[in-house]
């Protein structure tokens, strides 16, 4: 069975040293789990390592945190669907929200439910994800604040990098600034969280270049996986092995590299693109599309190269791999963020916990 070898000592670590980098500059953290289902471990690892706010983008995997122990805040960092809010109001102590209506539905279950939530309003800067377009963001901020009162519009925020692929600037990140005081300004508010990303807005932060009046990150993979996927980098002073994924070798064959006879689409409705390199020595593991994204895949055996995947089986060029590979063995992989995204919610795939040496 494929494993997922899950270092808490090692997340705490990089929990760490993001929430000591960030405090320099005065950035708060959130701790974004949602990648692992909001497992509770995991969950306790960031708490250890001094993050205080904890963020998850589904009110169930709040639920199972907070039935083991976890304690909160928590923060909804997903815009939130209307069946929710109930849930959300009563579990969450903070919320992201995009739309005017949804406040009106929050600031009314909040009144019967007598319970007060802070809400950071998301601006789209450009990324064009979730928030209200910059250029309209400040007018409908105002509203919002208007009707308010249960629900504490506390700051606003931004996501980048998610669905655009757009880099965190000065730019970008100083039109939240400037929106946020501007509304402080129309209003005679204060507005104290300015919510500028994720782990893709570190760079900004390690190069000095974040602009002032950010205060607040929300980090999940730079914590989990030591990388940074919008930036295409390694995060050099983070750990990448805190999360290992292992696999058994189910076969290993000599075959060519190219199919015989006519092609047509895969069985996910891809047309496959195949180099004619010979005979190369091919291992399948025990893992496939229903438990991974097979393309995130990075081997730790130096020399083998992921090629191909179907629903249960995942191929591997093993030909010029520095050890000999056979049936029966293990081979063992770094991960993307949407490699772990899918492994973690698979429940074909165990996870193993240690507390690392």
């Amino acid at each position: 069975m494929p494993q997922l070898h899950i270092n808490l000592r090692l997340i705490e670590e990089n929990a760490y040293k993001v929430l000591e980098k960030c405090s320099k500059f005065n950035v708060e953290v959130v701790g974004v789990t949602k990648v692992s289902l909001g497992d509770p471990k995991i969950a306790q690892a960031l708490k250890r390592a001094g993050i205080k706010i904890i963020g998850e983008s589904r009110v169930q995997n709040i639920l199972r945190m907070i039935e083991n122990g976890v304690e909160g805040p928590f923060m909804m960092i997903r815009i939130p669907p209307k069946d929710d809010l109930v849930k959300i109001i009563r579990w969450c102590d903070y919320v992201l929200v995009s739309e005017l209506k949804t406040v009106e539905w929050m600031e009314e279950i909040a009144n019967d439910m007598n319970k007060t939530i802070s809400a950071i309003y998301m601006i789209d800067v450009g990324d064009l994800r979730e928030g209200v377009w910059y250029k309209d963001a400040a007018e409908e901020i105002i509203r919002a604040l208007k009707i308010s009162k249960k629900v504490k519009i506390i700051g606003v925020g931004t996501n980048l990098g998610c669905y655009g692929g757009v880099l965190p600037s000065t730019t970008n990140l100083g039109l939240l600034v400037e929106i946020r005081d501007l509304v402080e300004k129309r209003l005679s508010c204060q507005l104290p969280v300015v919510s500028g990303g994720n782990t893709s807005a570190l760079k900004l932060l390690e190069e000095g270049r974040l602009p002032s009046g950010v205060n607040q990150y929300r980090v999940g993979e730079a914590i989990f996986l030591g990388t940074d996927v919008t930036n295409n980098r390694q995060i050099d002073w983070l750990n990448q092995e805190a999360i290992i994924l292992e696999a058994p070798v189910i076969e290993v064959k000599m075959k060519p590299s190219f199919p015989e006879g006519e092609t047509g689409q895969d069985a996910f409705g891809r047309k496959p693109i195949f180099i004619d390199k010979g005979m190369r020595k091919r291992a399948i593991i025990a893992l496939g599309e229903q438990d991974i994204t097979p393309s995130g895949l990075k081997p730790l055996d130096k020399g083998a190269q992921v090629i191909h995947s179907s629903s249960d089986h995942t191929i591997i060029d093993v030909t010029d791999a520095e050890r000999k590979i056979e049936v029966g063995d293990t081979m063992r992989f770094k991960l993307s963020y949407g490699a772990l995204l899918r492994a973690m919610t698979c429940p074909h795939v165990e996870k193993i916990y240690t507390q690392g040496v």
